[in-house]
């Protein structure tokens, strides 16, 4: 390998030499998606949000990400979706992947997003550059038939207004999913900016409907056994109930329903019997870019209230690291610098290093997504607290594999970043 440059893509790069990239990483891209994927690549290149690296000219690998924003306990954040990292196959265990992580990194930190997430094909390259792993894509499997006797509503008020939802119809989608996100207080789910939904619906084989206060897309799989259901959100039971009324038209033809939704999804409870069975389909990471504008960004829960000394490590952005005070009270949340920014580890005071909680920027952020504390512990992602001393061992890992800290101040921390955090969008 020659003089690897890491760089952008610009007008004058090859999007057919992506193209093939992608084809041999990932498989074969078939006729008629082929014009989606141009589009939609052409709109990341003129956005300036693929990054290739180079050998003499030559394109040996790539990622890109979306700018998306996701939805923390009600409230939303930008989000930078990273996606499409690959390298050519003759290519790879040459470092091109780590070199390409570490520019896509300064990228979305330069452009200000708080928080990144992705999907891992391979998780020791995204762990070693500070995301870990969060949250999940959820895909609940039941009969089309068992959908044809909905449990009827407590109160009905009257049936909602829906409409086919049409390529114009991307920034009022993007509206009501914010809303449905509000309401329901979720964690994690994703929203795409409006020209990536006029992309999606654009597609003749995607039927979507729109509400007042919920939105639906869903597909046929597999000739005409299956319903895919890419996306229900919904925020009142009129609502959710039309649109599975929608689809339970269908049970004479399709077999099943297969729906990415919340683990905790109420179509469970809308059937007579229990025959929804939910499987996790993907799990993803995440990483915090920017810490403090992270905690300030995300909602809580109201009665949620805290004050605990954290100590975090990030070798990838050093303003992360270093001694904090997070405090949560009144729905809202924020990190205090006590110690100055990039701090050796272990080098705060002896008291105050045996009331800190110790993390490297992956088990923050997989504290931030609602892992409990003792599940960190465990992991060695979390350390400390309490009187308990020890040192980070840097990287993600927090150093220590059973320290204990203040079981009040695990508890504390537990409720405020409660989950489960979970996504609906696969990207």
């Amino acid at each position: 390998m020659g003089r690897l440059e890491i760089r952008p893509f610009g007008p004058h790069d090859d999007v057919d030499a992506e193209l093939d990239l992608a084809r041999r990483a990932f498989g074969p891209i078939s006729a008629s998606a082929r014009p989606r994927s141009v589009a939609s690549l052409q709109a990341s290149v003129d956005a300036g949000q693929i990054i290739g690296a180079f050998d003499g000219g030559r394109l040996i690998g790539s990622a890109r990400y979306h700018s998306m924003r996701q939805w923390w306990h009600g409230r939303s954040m930008p989000m930078a979706g990273v996606a499409g990292v690959k390298v050519a196959p003759e290519e790879r265990g040459r470092g091109v992947g780590t070199a390409l992580m570490s520019r896509i990194l300064t990228e979305i930190s330069e452009r200000g997003y708080p928080v990144s997430a992705l999907y891992p094909t391979t998780a020791p390259l995204y762990r070693s550059a500070g995301w870990e792993f969060a949250g999940r894509e959820y895909e609940t499997v039941l009969p089309a038939r068992s959908l044809t006797a909905l449990v009827s509503a407590a109160e009905d008020g009257g049936e909602p207004k829906l409409r086919r939802a049409v390529p114009a119809d991307n920034a009022a989608i993007v509206e009501v999913l914010g809303r449905v996100h509000e309401a329901l207080r979720d964690c994690g789910p994703n929203t795409r900016d409006p020209g990536s939904l006029t992309r999606w619906l654009d597609d003749e084989d995607q039927f979507a409907y729109l509400a007042d206060d919920g939105f639906l897309s869903y597909r046929w799989a597999n000739g005409h056994d299956d319903i895919r259901v890419d996306l229900l959100a919904a925020a009142s039971a009129r609502t959710a109930r039309a649109f599975w009324q929608i689809l339970a038209s269908h049970a004479t033809m399709a077999k099943r329903v297969l729906a990415y939704l919340a683990p905790d999804d109420p179509v469970s409870w809308l059937t007579r019997d229990p025959v929804a069975a939910t499987r996790v389909r993907h799990t993803w990471m995440l990483r915090l870019v920017d810490a403090p504008a992270a905690i300030a960004a995300r909602g809580y829960p109201a009665a949620a209230s805290l004050s605990v000394h954290l100590e975090i490590t990030d070798q990838a952005i050093p303003a992360n690291a270093g001694r904090w005070m997070l405090e949560v009270s009144g729905g809202a949340g924020r990190l205090v610098r006590t110690g100055e920014a990039g701090a050796r580890p272990g080098s705060a005071a002896r008291h105050d290093r045996g009331s800190a909680l110790r993390l490297g920027i992956g088990g923050f952020a997989a504290l931030f997504a609602g892992v409990p504390l003792g599940t960190l512990r465990l992991a060695g992602l979390a350390a400390g607290g309490g009187s308990v001393g020890g040192s980070p061992a840097g990287g993600s890992r927090a150093g220590g594999s059973r320290a204990g800290g203040s079981s009040a101040d695990d508890e504390a921390l537990d409720c405020a970043f409660a989950g489960p955090a979970f996504m609906i969008d696969y990207f």
